[in-house]
């Protein structure tokens, strides 16, 4: 029986990258999903989140920002042209790990589930803009950004193990803690998002009341996202002590303090934001912070486990087996 052959399996026989390689392209990946939630923080800190009035086009009429629309039109529409290059990072991404020899399909499925978060989070873009920048789409926005970071890094870190199953290197109440301080760091950000949406920067000029912000005092949303990151690095600080208790391996203690320095100077941050107005550039520092955060914490459960990675000869061909139409 004859295989069917895609344009994956195709490119497959003529090229094999490097492990090196796949390593490289799932980072790059990685540092695009950053950097996406950096110039859309940017978007609404210049003021451009209606610089392009409608979507998919950026007009009525035009698919490119007028003249007319200045400076807001170019920096909206400039983001939107980063999702392309997000893209082909990501498709750089799923076409090293779908060529590698042997093929890993644990990695191709990651990097097309990137794909689709890309693909999704641009039509919720797009809703934001349909609907005026309501606050909780935009809120929904940098989430889901989040969880294409999150993605994203968890196809860089198995890109540098093996496909054998996870062994853990703690008791499994050591790794089940590590998920709670995850899922208490997620809610930071989340927090983050509420106060984002009741705060000084709605994503359009100051003077343009039409823009919906969140009916809850800025003050009180900032006090319990204040309280919540109090919370973050009481538990971050006490992982540490449990981690040098158990005699957790060493990579696993590394992230837990690069994670606390991290909570400290984004806490830092946050307070000289709110008591000088939350001025620009402070706001776009402590977005990027919020993803070096994000990854701090996702990076420190991984560390807990081990998985084998599987000999194969450089120079064994790969096996001739039937491959249908998809990947």
């Amino acid at each position: 029986m004859e295989r069917v052959l895609n344009p994956f399996s195709l490119l497959a026989e003529r090229w094999q990258p490097s492990a090196a390689m796949v390593r490289r392209a799932t980072f790059a990946a990685l540092v695009m999903s950053v950097v996406i939630v950096v110039t859309g923080g940017a978007v609404r800190l210049t003021a451009s989140g209606l610089g392009c009035t409608t979507w998919p086009q950026c007009t009525d009429d035009s698919l490119t920002p007028t003249a007319e629309m200045g400076f807001h039109g170019v920096v909206e529409f400039t983001n939107r042209m980063l999702t392309y290059v997000l893209s082909a990072a990501i498709g750089w991404a799923i076409l090293a790990a779908r060529c590698h020899r042997p093929w890993r399909r644990s990695l191709t499925k990651l990097g097309w589930a990137q794909f689709w978060l890309v693909m999704s989070n641009a039509v919720l873009g797009g809703i934001t803009v349909l609907t005026g920048l309501n606050p909780y789409t935009v809120a929904l926005h940098m989430i889901a950004a989040m969880a294409l970071v999150w993605v994203a890094l968890l196809m860089w870190e198995r890109s540098k193990e093996g496909d054998g199953p996870a062994k853990l290197a703690v008791a499994r109440p050591i790794h089940q803690l590590s998920y709670v301080l995850v899922t208490v760091i997620g809610l930071l950000v989340a927090a983050g998002t509420l106060v984002t949406g009741a705060g000084h920067h709605p994503g359009t000029p100051q003077d343009n009341k039409i823009v919906p912000r969140i009916p809850i005092d800025y003050d009180r949303l900032a006090q319990f996202h204040a309280d919540f990151a109090m919370i973050s690095v009481g538990l971050a600080i006490a992982v540490l002590f449990v981690f040098a208790a158990v005699k957790a391996p060493q990579p696993a203690k590394a992230r837990a303090k690069e994670l606390l320095a991290v909570l400290l100077l984004q806490g830092v941050l946050g307070f000289i934001q709110y008591f000088t107005d939350a001025p620009e550039l402070m706001v776009g520092l402590h977005m990027l912070l919020a993803a070096i955060t994000w990854i701090a914490a996702l990076r420190i459960p991984l560390a807990l486990r081990v998985r084998e990675v599987e000999e194969t000869p450089a120079d064994t061909p790969a096996p001739r087996t039937p491959e249908t139409a998809t990947v």
